[in-house]
């Protein structure tokens, strides 16, 4: 570790001496794990051996895809199953949402992709003018697209006072070298032109008290939150969410926050990502590294 000033945050190599203080890591997925293309070697070494030491690891995820789509994707990306022990995301909570909405006409805003959501739940997906609740996953298209784009339909949307699932809190990941637009800023656009949202996802409550759900069931009992780490990059969201879950988090520096950022990480470059937070991660480090 670093040496920095008082209050500023601590800039770790590797998780070796901090990470072992937890019984469980709290991981996130995109941008920790993998960048939408390709998993990181680094980290798969460092779940590993952090459970091969007797941790559990829990991968946290903003995904709209339910749990078992998620660990299909990450088998296809190169993450193997002996690199966690379980996975929550915010499809799995989309669902338990939609639970409550049986027989509803939904519009499903979001790529085909992200259509395995709404299997075997009792909602009927229809068209724009039909709906009575809006899900959204994320932007048609992705990769040529910008929230701008939908500020028409989100505005008669918001006329008709339709509620909106967003089942992807993320505002932005990165996908290989660029970054991308996620449902957290539709999501985001929505609530400014008048619309009301449930966030199914990180940094909200409910994504951890079902992350807590987990974890007791994989360890046999209630874990205190003192021996739960959170590790991720998004800071409205990993780091948020941890802060307000009550427990300590570590910083990963990927470019989502620090894009085209050569060389070494020090405090000089944290320090305006964190300047008005009141919540800061206990580390933080290029990626996760054992």
């Amino acid at each position: 570790m670093t040496e920095t000033a008082p209050g500023t945050i601590p800039v770790i190599a590797s998780l070796k001496e901090l990470g072992p203080r937890y019984r469980v890591w709290l991981v996130d997925i995109w941008g920790v794990m993998h960048n939408g293309h390709r998993a990181f070697l680094r980290p798969l070494i460092s779940t590993r051996a952090f459970r091969e030491d007797g941790g559990i690891v829990v991968l946290l995820s903003n995904s709209p895809r339910p749990s078992a789509a998620v660990q299909e994707q990450l088998r296809e990306l190169g993450v193997p199953y002996d690199a966690y022990d379980a996975t929550v995301t915010s499809g799995d909570l989309t669902r338990y949402e939609l639970a409550k909405h049986k027989g509803a006409r939904v519009f499903h805003l979001g790529p085909g992709r992200d259509q395995p959501i709404f299997d075997g739940l009792n909602v009927r997906l229809t068209d724009r003018n039909e709906a009575e609740l809006i899900v959204c996953t994320g932007l048609f298209d992705d990769e040529t697209e910008t929230p701008e784009h939908y500020t028409a339909m989100l505005t008669a949307f918001a006329e008709r006072k339709l509620p909106m699932i967003c089942a992807n809190p993320d505002h932005q990941v990165e996908r290989g070298p660029k970054l991308i637009w996620c449902a957290g800023a539709l999501a985001a656009l929505y609530e400014k032109l008048g619309g009301k949202v449930v966030y199914a996802g990180k940094p909200y409550a409910p994504i951890y008290r079902l992350a807590f759900e987990t974890i007791t069931g994989l360890a046999g009992g209630t874990v205190p939150k003192e021996q739960i780490l959170a590790i991720g990059d998004g800071i409205s969201t990993d780091i948020k969410g941890a802060a307000g879950a009550g427990i300590d988090s570590v910083f990963v520096a990927s470019g989502l926050h620090l894009p085209g950022v050569p060389g070494e990480l020090d405090a000089a470059k944290l320090a305006p990502l964190f300047a008005e937070s009141k919540k800061r991660p206990i580390a933080a480090m290029r990626a996760l590294v054992w």
